[in-house]
C-alpha cells in the first residue's frame, strides 16, 4: 500500500460543517482532535449521540484524500481542505482501499486506526448544491460507493502537522473491507 503525506489539517470547536485551517492538529490517544467538537470517547456526533450516547466514539479523526477534491473540482464544485468537515486532508493514499484497522503513523509520534467509511449526508448539500450526489457513486455490481472519507480513533498521542508524512501499516489478513461507522 502506498505511503503519503498530510496536505490540510483542520478542526472546529463547535459542530460545523466545516472545519478551519490549522497548521498542525494534536492528536489525543482515545480521544482524537484536541480542540475539535468530535473529540471524546463516547461519540459526539449529534445524530448518533441521540441515539445512544454511550456508544463508543468511532469517530474521532476523520480524514479525505485530496484526490477527491481535485475530482470534485474537475466538475464544478469548489471543495478545499476542511471544507467537508475532515480533520485531516491527505495526499498520495487511496484511503477508501483501506482495511477496517489499517494504522496510518502520521508525523513522529502520532498513530490513528481506521474503523470505516463516513457516511454522506444532505449536509454537503447545504453547502453546494449536488455534493450528496456528487460523492457517491456506485460499483459495476451496483453497490453504493461511498467517497467522503474514512474515519478513525487515536491508538497514540502526536502532534501532526501539514506536510508530515503518512506510513500506512495494513493489519493482518483476512482484511475487512471499509463499511460506514
Amino acid at each position: 500500500m502506498k505511503n503519503g503525506t498530510v496536505l490540510g489539517l483542520s478542526k472546529s470547536k463547535s459542530h460545523t460543517f466545516n472545519k478551519y485551517h490549522s497548521d498542525t492538529i494534536n492528536l489525543l490517544e482515545g480521544l482524537g482532535v484536541q480542540g475539535d467538537a468530535h473529540m471524546g470517547k463516547k461519540v459526539k456526533h449529534r445524530s448518533r449521540v441521540a441515539r445512544d450516547p454511550d456508544q463508543p466514539n468511532l469517530r474521532q479523526v476523520h480524514l479525505i484524500h485530496s484526490e477527491l477534491h481535485d475530482e470534485l473540482n474537475e466538475k464544478g464544485f469548489d471543495v478545499k481542505a476542511g471544507d467537508m468537515g475532515e480533520n485531516i486532508t491527505t495526499r498520495g493514499i487511496n484511503l477508501l482501499e483501506l482495511p477496517t484497522n489499517t494504522v496510518l503513523k502520521i508525523g513522529k509520534t502520532a498513530e490513528i486506526q481506521i474503523t470505516g467509511l463516513r457516511n454522506p449526508c444532505s449536509q454537503l448539500n447545504n453547502f453546494q448544491e449536488g455534493l450528496m450526489q456528487a460523492v457517491l457513486d456506485k460499483d459495476e455490481n451496483g453497490n453504493l460507493i461511498r467517497k467522503a472519507g474514512i474515519m478513525a480513533v487515536v491508538l497514540k498521542s502526536g502532534a501532526v502537522s501539514t506536510g508530515d508524512y503518512i506510513k500506512v501499516v495494513l493489519p493482518n489478513e483476512p482484511h475487512m473491507r471499509l463499511e460506514p461507522v
